[in-house]
């Protein structure tokens, strides 16, 4: 797979089935870092979503998807366009969205998580998005290393606390 050539262009209908199949991968390994706050969704639900997603007319959100020159989908990239916050508080608006980068196992190391980075940032500014983020856990580190490689940087910290 090392001389695959990639094409980076917008998810359709016909990815869906592989679109679900890294979702659902993706879910383990985040299962795998805390049980306590991943899940894996039901195939049905995560189906619906991306139907949901690829059939919006207005196109709100974005979906990309890595193409190795066989057809093989290989990784995928969601772009989540993020709300304006209400009046009331005290955050500035600004077109802002999440991204959410899955690549194939047997495709990491390829520059195919990059190439999709650098589709969704054209993907965003061609729709006047100033601002894209990544939540990541703080456990997975190969995926805060891939993000501080382009650019990412800790823009705050999130606190929790479970209750009883």
């Amino acid at each position: 797979m090392q001389d695959t050539q990639l094409t980076v262009r917008p998810a359709n209908s016909a990815d869906v089935p592989s679109l679900v199949e890294l979702r659902l991968a993706n879910a383990e390994a985040h299962l795998a870092l805390d049980a306590d706050t991943y899940r894996v969704p039901r195939r049905e639900a995560v189906v619906r979503h991306f139907v949901a997603m690829l059939t919006d007319e207005a196109g709100r959100d974005g979906v990309l998807v890595a193409e190795a020159d066989d057809g093989r989908v290989l990784g995928m990239i969601e772009v989540l366009l993020h709300s304006d916050p209400p009046e009331h508080q005290i955050l500035r608006p600004g077109p802002s969205a999440q991204v959410h980068t899955v690549v194939a196992p047997d495709a990491r190391g390829l520059g195919v998580g990059s190439a999709l980075l650098r589709a969704a940032a054209r993907w965003a500014t061609g729709r006047g998005i100033l601002y894209l983020s990544a939540g990541i856990h703080h456990r997975n580190v190969d995926a805060v290393r891939f993000y501080g490689r382009h650019g990412y940087t800790n823009a705050g910290l999130s606190l929790g606390r479970r209750l009883d």
